[in-house]
């Protein structure tokens, strides 16, 4: 018989879309330094933050929620990866969905992050919270899964995100001007922003390249 492949659910948060795509869409562009980490030790469990979530959904939402202290591991993802995090299911597609709809144990359910989430606190437990909702049993991105991400751990600001700051610098660095000029008064000045601005500094008129 052929092997079943596992499921997996990928995940870059998307409430930081600002950031042209996140890392899958920046690809090659952004180095993540990962080689030279020697992540070692497996990711660790935010105090509270499980305890949290439990607190946040009910067993019609998550019915793995109960079974994640007996079958969920934790650890990073290899090198080269662009994704902040995965939660991968042993079982297939199909026998995830009965097993959920009979409230059955889910089997090994394994949560990989991007090692580059050490160094920022904030954005490691968003995107964290993020697999553990799938986890749980909430496998699709919809109203409720976002609802509760954003209660138990909003995605932190670029001030407050070491990470988001290194990749707005990357996907500043990679575009082909390092300036934007208006095309009106011929006005030019640094590019600061992913994101066109929407007017001249300088006449304030609309902005249009020159």
């Amino acid at each position: 018989m052929p092997r079943k492949r596992a499921s997996k659910l990928r995940h870059t948060p998307r409430g930081l879309a600002t950031l042209g795509g996140h890392l899958r869409r920046t690809g090659g562009a952004i180095s993540m330094e990962r080689e030279e980490r020697g992540m070692s030790r497996p990711p660790a469990m935010p105090a509270g933050l499980l305890e949290t979530i439990r607190e946040e959904l009910g067993s019609e939402d998550a019915p793995f929620l109960r079974h994640l202290d007996e079958h969920l591991d934790l650890e990073w993802l290899p090198a080269g990866e662009t994704r902040l995090g995965m939660t991968r299911f042993e079982c297939n597609h199909n026998e995830l969905y009965r097993r959920r709809r009979l409230k059955a144990p889910p089997g090994p359910v394994t949560i990989a992050l991007n090692p580059v989430l050490s160094d920022d606190e904030a954005l490691f437990a968003h995107t964290l919270a993020h697999e553990l909702l799938h986890a749980a049993g909430l496998l699709d991105h919809d109203g409720l899964h976002a609802e509760i991400v954003k209660r138990v751990s909003p995605a932190p600001s670029l001030k407050e995100s070491p990470v988001l700051r290194r990749l707005r610098q990357e996907v500043l660095s990679g575009l082909p001007e390092g300036q934007w000029i208006c095309g009106s008064c011929g006005y030019a000045w640094e590019r600061r922003r992913v994101t066109r601005p929407a007017r001249c500094p300088k006449c304030a008129r609309p902005f249009k390249a020159e």
